[in-house]
């Protein structure tokens, strides 16, 4: 199974490492359309599902956000937590799954990325093999 990219206009920009292993850095990327967090956000939760378990979670970097910064969103009618935090790097979001049984982190694309940047930042954040993190993968995709 390779990682696939869902880009159809009414669905999440999305790709995923097809492996879904904790020993990668990043489990993949998220490339958001617009920066409104209670429009994106439960569109992600709902197009991830509960493959890994049902996200209970979710951490961002709020500086790269608009305000405001809901505290809990709705998202395939369960409650998600959300965390919004200067500490978080900018271009990551953690996951969190019932429990606290997984955590998945993903490499968020900024909304102004053009598709020839986003492209390989999103392949790059999906390979089990690149051990880049987050902020390499912002640097590059803002230098190229």
């Amino acid at each position: 199974m390779t990682a696939t990219l869902t880009d159809a206009p009414a669905q999440v920009r999305l790709r995923l490492d097809p492996a879904a292993t904790r020993k990668t850095v990043l489990d993949g990327a998220w490339w958001p359309r617009t920066s409104d967090p209670a429009t994106e956000v439960p569109a992600l939760i709902e197009a991830l599902g509960t493959g890994r378990g049902e996200i209970t979670h979710a951490m961002l970097h709020g500086p790269d956000w608009d305000q405001p910064h809901p505290r809990r969103i709705t998202a395939g009618g369960r409650g998600v937590r959300m965390g919004w935090f200067t500490a978080q790097p900018s271009g990551l979001l953690t996951m969190i799954t019932e429990f606290g049984r997984d955590r998945f982190d993903l490499f968020v694309v900024p909304v102004d990325a053009t598709e020839a940047q986003a492209e390989p930042a999103m392949t790059a954040a999906a390979d089990p093999a690149d051990l880049r993190r987050a902020p390499g993968l912002l640097e590059q995709l803002r230098n190229s």
